[in-house]
């Protein structure tokens, strides 16, 4: 299916969860052009993720636009999805006795904007996951409000409901050219030329190599291989309804996961930009540990994968205009956050973009420009 035009307002490089948020936001200011390397869009971290929405999690910025996001999750336009997005399940932050601290801070955060946040003795933690070791846990936080969400729902609703509002969408799109001229992006994809206004950053684990074809400087993004594993839960005990379960230190977490169990050993091993196949000694990390801190018996792997989470050094996302190179715009460094804050970080990334103020709601949660913005970290400075 041929272009409709080759000028467009804003195209977006990326259609996983990042680019497909801002595409379906921006799509209501102007003309969009979504450009996705493969050939189906978030085949490499959306697509991946094993997304619970929990507004206890991350450092400030991201609980500002997790929350600032919630409203949108719970009940999204009409025709967005026909499934819900969130379902109940519950977070439990579990520690050892020398891990007081990291549930002390945990508490803090959980409780900064939510009143439902509390503590839970060893007993209690026992009662709502019977499988945690008792001489392992010492204590406990628990968010009752964290959900499990449905990360293709979300990501569908996107890119349909940009398509609806006339966005525009390549696939098998690499982009191998950016170059301004005449107040304008020349952006070479595929075998296409296309102009553009303003071209969005939202390539993952690639936004430092896309910067580079545009002439910005890097903003320091390290993609970090995330490991989970799929096994059955125990069968002398009904587990569906337990909370996710997390080390306070985010050593390991787990979940249930469609009849079955779903773990990971939390690890963040720096990795080139690539398609991240899981490895095996991440594997037996992750078995080792969920046995240690629990009773379950992991006698078989079901399945196993890897996905890339992408951050800058602070762990905050990086969204905003470069501050050197004229119509670049970066949407990027989004870690394991991405699925969670796409709401509003769609919206943020559509309003900066054209121009106009964060929406008063999400600077109500305390989302601030400044904190997101790629000059905090010199992006573009000499």
């Amino acid at each position: 299916m041929a272009l409709q035009g080759r000028s467009f307002d804003f195209v977006i490089i990326g259609a996983g969860m990042a680019g497909a948020s801002a595409g379906y936001f921006l799509s209501s200011e102007g003309s969009v052009l979504l450009l996705e390397m493969e050939a189906q869009p978030g085949y490499h971290t959306t697509g991946r993720s094993a997304a619970l929405y929990s507004e206890a999690y991350g450092n400030a910025p991201i609980r500002a636009l997790t929350s600032g996001g919630r409203a949108f999750l719970i009940d999204p336009p009409d025709g967005f999805t026909e499934t819900p997005i969130l379902t109940p399940r519950g977070a439990l932050f579990v520690g050892r006795e020398d891990q007081m601290a990291a549930l002390d801070a945990a508490y803090a955060a959980g409780s900064e904007h939510l009143d439902t946040v509390r503590r839970l003795t060893a007993g209690e933690v026992r009662e709502l996951v019977p499988v945690l070791r008792e001489g392992y846990v010492a204590a406990g936080v628990l968010e009752p409000g964290a959900m499990d969400m449905d990360v293709n729902a979300l990501h569908q609703g996107f890119l349909r409901g940009g398509r609806m509002r006339g966005a525009q969408m390549r696939q098998d799109a690499r982009v191998a050219g950016l170059k301004r001229e005449n107040g304008a992006w020349l952006v070479r994809a595929g075998d296409e030329e296309v102009f553009a206004k303003v071209v969005i950053n939202a390539a993952g684990a690639w936004c430092d190599q896309v910067a580079d074809l545009a002439g910005a400087k890097p903003v320091g993004l390290v993609p970090k291989r995330r490991t989970a594993i799929l096994f059955d839960g125990p069968d002398d005990m009904p587990f569906a309804a337990w909370p996710a379960f997390i080390d306070a230190e985010e050593e390991f977490y787990a979940r249930p996961e469609g009849g079955m169990m779903m773990g990971s050993p939390a690890d963040e091993t720096p990795m080139e930009p690539c398609d991240v196949q899981p490895e095996e000694l991440d594997i037996a990390i992750a078995v080792d540990r969920l046995q240690t801190a629990t009773t379950l018996k992991i006698r078989h792997v079901i399945r196993s994968w890897a996905g890339l989470r992408s951050f800058v050094a602070d762990k905050t996302p990086v969204v905003g205009f470069d501050p050197k190179v004229e119509g670049f715009f970066w949407l990027a460094g989004q870690g394991g956050y991405g699925i969670q804050t796409a709401p509003s970080m769609g919206r943020v990334a559509a309003a900066l973009a054209a121009g106009i103020d964060i929406p008063a709601d999400l600077e109500t949660f305390g989302v601030k420009a400044i904190a997101l913005s790629p000059a905090r970290f010199g992006a573009g400075q000499p």
